[in-house]
């Protein structure tokens, strides 16, 4: 038996390790993954050996269970399941990350200024308008009107890979507004869900949250750069929210405005430290017993130093955001389309998103329409609006023929769509509840993929007709 050196095993690894990491790197990745998910999730949720398995996981208990010295038991949360446990905790996570993307644009990115934003804001508006618009025409004096919300957004992963995928054949200044404009779009679809997607709300308990935000917003004016200091209350913050009535999720929003985005040492002091510590290193090279030794025991507490001195000139926001990125993107994201994708499917109705019932409506319909014609219609004439009020500027380099195919990529809304949609309809009947929600998780993959198809060949058609 030929015995593989132990070498071959190492750079085995080494190039797996580095292939992942590339694959990580790319901006469709996530895309991929989120697809792949979906895939899984709706064989998971439909083939006869696996459905019951499939949601027997997703309703498995994930309360914690407190036992006091009296011997009373608190579950905490209470009801709280897998599923739920995904889409009231994991996802506040990934509002927390959204919120911090938000925060950092406005400040210095894409929507710092009246005259960068008010271009993508506007389109913004437009692209949640018009599929509003189109789903309650569709839906009027129906069970399903109340759903008005799930075609608005747009899924930023999966419109920015296509992007990517389709390289220089949209302009860079396109790929910057496609990319602004789901961020307004985001913090729009924030509000919708803030707004009209909440339960009945315990004004008491909202009041102690508000209260214990007044007391974090005075202590980061204060200048406390400490991590604990608002992690601790994030929590009790999203506590009071779930059991206030706001949906859960809203506390990531909120506490990613509340956080630092100033350093706790500025530059100057974090130029006169690194000077300090690197005359120190040298200092204490010969002390220790072995001269080759590095770093020896006065060096280590200099690296330790000068490491925290980095890590604290860096604003708590940004830092925030670089380490929650990986996680929300590669666990939280695909978790979510795990647990939200699965919808089975009884019949091939289903799949007929023009079909209207009599007494549900015309859900599907309303979503698929809002998605493929309702988004690229509304981005595109509230960009034209813009334009000529002057109150925008058309972006450089750039035919209206290419913005209306860009805007058509704003109809795949997957991630926020289906996450309004699992909040939808709960003034219904259980029964008619879970088959709506169903049917707009359907219609809301359809419309998506019809409307990333539509806008990769639309883009295509553009790009090879300005080029002759």
């Amino acid at each position: 038996m030929r015995l593989i050196p132990i070498y071959t095993w190492t750079k085995g690894i080494r190039n797996f390790d580095h292939r992942r990491r590339k694959f990580y790197n790319q901006p469709w990745s996530q895309g991929v993954i989120l697809l792949v998910c979906v895939v899984i999730a709706m064989l998971l949720a439909n083939l006869p050996f696996t459905k019951e398995f499939y949601r027997s996981i997703l309703e498995t208990e994930a309360s914690i269970l407190f036992t006091f010295p009296s011997g009373k038991d608190v579950m905490f949360p209470r009801g709280m399941t897998v599923e739920k446990f995904i889409n009231d905790i994991l996802m506040t996570v990934f509002f927390f990350s959204v919120g911090l993307e938000i925060r950092r644009e406005m400040r210095n990115g894409e929507l710092s200024t009246m005259k960068k934003a008010l271009m993508p804001v506007v389109a913004a508006l437009g692209g949640v308008i018009a599929p509003a618009v189109i789903f309650a025409v569709v839906n009027h004096g129906t069970a399903a009107s109340s759903g008005w919300g799930i075609p608005t957004a747009t899924d930023i992963a999966f419109a920015v890979g296509i992007l990517s995928i389709l390289g220089d054949k949209v302009p860079i200044s396109l790929k910057v507004f496609l990319t602004a404009l789901a961020i307004a779009d985001d913090l729009i679809a924030i509000l919708v869900v803030a707004i009209f997607y909440g339960g009945s709300i315990n004004f008491g308990l909202l009041s102690i949250a508000f209260a214990l935000i007044v007391l974090i917003f005075i202590m980061n004016r204060l200048g406390e750069k400490r991590e604990w200091y608002y992690f601790i209350p994030a929590i009790a913050i999203w506590a009071l929210f779930y059991y206030s009535g706001i949906h859960s999720t809203m506390s990531g929003v909120v506490m990613a405005f509340l956080v630092p985005m100033t350093a706790r040492y500025n530059e100057a002091y974090f130029k006169r430290k690194r000077i300090q510590y690197i005359h120190r290193l040298n200092e204490y090279k010969g002390i220790s017993t072995s001269s080759l030794e590095f770093p020896n025991g006065p060096q280590r507490h200099c690296l330790r130093r000068m490491s925290t001195i980095s890590k604290e000139s860096i604003p708590m926001s940004y830092r925030l955001e670089h380490t929650l990125e990986p996680w929300v993107n590669f666990l939280i994201m695909p978790l979510f389309a795990l647990a939200n994708a699965g919808v089975e499917i009884p019949d091939v109705s289903y799949f007929n998103v023009f079909h209207i019932d009599p007494a549900l409506g015309g859900v599907s319909m309303g979503i698929f329409l809002g998605l493929l014609i309702g988004k690229p219609l509304g981005i595109s004439l509230a960009s034209f609006i813009a334009v000529k009020l002057k109150a925008g500027e058309m972006p450089a380099k750039a035919s209206w023929k290419m913005l209306i195919a860009v805007a058509c990529l704003g109809g795949i809304g997957f991630t926020m769509s289906i996450f309004v949609d699992t909040l939808s309809f709960g003034d219904q009947a259980p029964e008619v509840m879970s088959k709506l929600r169903d049917m707009g998780k359907v219609a809301v993959l359809m419309g998506s993929l019809c409307a990333g198809l539509l806008g990769s060949l639309l883009i295509t058609l553009v790009n090879k007709i300005d080029r002759r």
